[in-house]
């Protein structure tokens, strides 16, 4: 059957196959393509009546299987039409839907009346439960009750709903009323486990408890119940501002040094009572070392951190939020402020509070009074490191201050003793003047200005003060020793600007202070880096700046040079080549050239 799927090329049965398309056929081409056309088709149906022949059997089954469904159809037809007319006759389809409607309608009923019995059931437990509290209150099953309470908000909420029972809001008011019993007990038998007693100072704190005809409760269960019901910050704050007022301050701020000691009372092999007496200590011991200080608030907190907290670390932390900012402040206010230091030489003693104010919290971190974590609770220690730092930021603003006010109020004027008529500078005397110093790399002596004289002492001083502080102070020392001479050179050349046009002593002056400020840089290093901190020894650079100063003297030395060299050209051209000096106006030329050049 394939010959069948195949077209035939005309111009294939034609004897030429060169024939131009656009050219029409010839008779005997038309013949002989009608005859080989013919052949064709008979070949074709030979073909086709062969394939049939071969396949009868497959057609055959392919007819008879059509006949058949072409059968069923028709009994299928008869069947739909036979239900459509018993359909018709009885309308059993209404009949299901009224079934139907009923039994969802009887359902709906169901449930909604389950779902009644289930808020019945539920508003019943819950009421069932908020009387066992009152119950367990009065027996004194104060966790029981507690965990109630915990449970009832949850199932009661604390806010009104839209559309909802109104035994709802009976039953939050009734559980508001539970949490308040549970919570003023609560509260009442906090009051009456700690006591703060004036006379004698002491704290005392009961472990077993009896209030309102409840006995034997311990102090740990009463702490367990305010944790379940979530007041525990609410039960500890008298408690924190009493300790803070009666305690905590007097240890601060007392007038007579003072110290503490605990006593244990014990009943029957049972610890009952812990107490912390205030006591007076050695009176030569001084109030505001802080060792101190921090030993006496550390055992403080360790007897609630024993006594009312249990070594427990959540309530801990509750009682260090409570108690901690306050506790800081009163620190901060009356001891860390009047022991920041004023001067250099004593930050090295402040460094000593420093050390004992982060050891002081890293104690008080372990007992999970304040935070592991949060840098916010290590107040002491921000405060103690930011005095440092201010106080150096303080100390190079005015250091720089200083060098600003040695600079612009000097007024580069040479003493006459120093100039060339005096006798001893004439007859090489020695002079101990501060204007008169030694180059420390030449064998020589100069004259500065007392501006750069101040200025070097001003550096000396700071770099001795350098050798004596912490890190912190003393990187800002340093960048303040630069800072400073580094000024002269941004000063100077603009304060004296028309005066360094001509010449003159300011010139001489500003090239011997630009000479020796060189010379002094590069013995800085030599002379002070030994003994700085080792933490700023390798980074701490001043030979960067000694060229700058020497290359400046050169350029104001030089341009001194061109001067005189200018203006002794001047002089002697104003001369006339010095010739016709018999005649008096020539004659006074030339005298007036020859004093300009003397001058000069």
């Amino acid at each position: 059957m394939d010959v069948l799927f195949y077209s035939i090329n005309v111009r294939d049965l034609l004897s030429s196959h060169d024939l131009d398309e656009s050219s029409p056929l010839s008779a005997p081409d038309l013949r002989l393509l009608i005859d080989r056309l013919q052949f064709q088709s008979l070949q074709i149906k030979s073909k086709v009546q062969a394939y049939l022949l071969s396949h009868h059997a497959d057609f055959s089954d392919l007819f008879s299987r059509c006949s058949e469904s072409a059968s069923r159809c028709e009994q299928i037809s008869d069947s739909v039409s036979n239900l459509l007319a018993l359909i018709s006759d009885h309308p059993i389809d209404a009949e299901i839907r009224v079934s139907v409607s009923e039994i969802e309608k009887t359902m709906k009923e169901l449930k909604a009346k389950r779902e009644l019995l289930d808020l019945v059931k539920v508003i019943v437990e819950l009421s069932e439960r908020l009387k066992s509290v009152q119950e367990d209150l009065k027996n004194g099953r104060l966790i029981s009750a507690a965990e109630a309470v915990r449970d009832l908000k949850k199932a009661v909420g604390t806010v009104a709903e839209e559309r909802e029972p109104v035994v709802y809001g009976l039953l939050r008011k009734e559980w508001a009323e539970c949490f308040e019993e549970i919570q003023g007990m609560l509260v009442k038998f906090m009051e009456n486990a700690v006591r703060f007693e004036r006379e004698p100072n002491k704290v005392r704190v009961k472990l077993r408890l009896s209030v309102d005809g409840t006995h034997g409760i311990e102090l740990r269960t009463i702490l367990e119940a305010m944790d379940v019901v979530g007041i525990l910050d609410y039960g500890l704050a008298k408690v924190a501002d009493l300790m803070i007022k009666h305690v905590i301050a007097p240890a601060v701020n007392c007038g007579s040094p003072i110290s503490f000691t605990e006593e244990l009372i014990q009943d029957s092999d049972q610890m009952t009572e812990m107490i912390l007496k205030t006591v007076s200590c050695d009176p030569k011991l001084e109030k505001d070392d802080a060792e101190i200080i921090y030993s006496r608030i550390i055992m403080i907190i360790k007897f609630f951190y024993k006594s009312i907290c249990f070594q427990n670390g959540s309530w801990m932390r509750c009682f260090g939020r409570l108690t901690w900012p306050r506790i800081a402040e009163i620190i901060i206010y009356n001891f860390l402020s009047k022991v920041v230091p004023d001067d250099a030489s004593k930050l090295a003693d402040f460094q000593k509070i420093i050390k004992c104010t982060s050891e002081f919290e890293i104690v008080l971190k372990e007992m999970m009074f304040i935070s592991a974590s949060d840098n916010k609770d290590e107040r002491l220690s921000n405060f103690a490191e930011n005095v440092e730092v201010h106080f150096a930021s303080r100390k190079k603003t005015e250091i720089l201050a200083k060098a600003r006010n040695f600079l612009l109020q000097c007024d580069f004027a040479v003493p006459q003793e120093y100039t060339r008529t005096s006798p001893k500078l004439k007859y090489g005397g020695e002079n101990s003047s501060d204007h008169v110093v030694d180059l420390l790399f030449l064998s020589e002596r100069c004259v500065v200005s007392e501006a750069a004289s101040q200025l070097m002492a001003l550096v000396h001083r700071t770099l001795q003060d350098v050798c004596l502080s912490s890190v912190k102070v003393a990187l800002e020392f340093y960048h303040a020793t630069r800072d400073a001479i580094l000024l002269y050179e941004a000063v100077i050349p603009v304060k004296l600007e028309r005066q360094l046009n001509g010449i003159n002593q300011v010139a001489v002056l500003i090239h011997n202070d630009c000479l020796y400020l060189s010379q002094e840089i590069l013995g800085l290093a030599f002379e002070y880096r030994s003994e700085f901190p080792s933490a700023i020894r390798e980074h701490a650079v001043f030979l960067d700046m000694a060229p700058r100063f020497h290359l400046m003297a050169e350029q104001v030395l030089q341009r001194q040079i061109q001067l005189v060299i200018f203006n002794l050209k001047e002089a002697i051209d104003g001369a006339d080549g010095f010739q016709n000096t018999h005649q008096m106006q020539q004659f006074e030329s030339a005298k007036f050239s020859i004093d300009q050049v003397a001058l000069i």
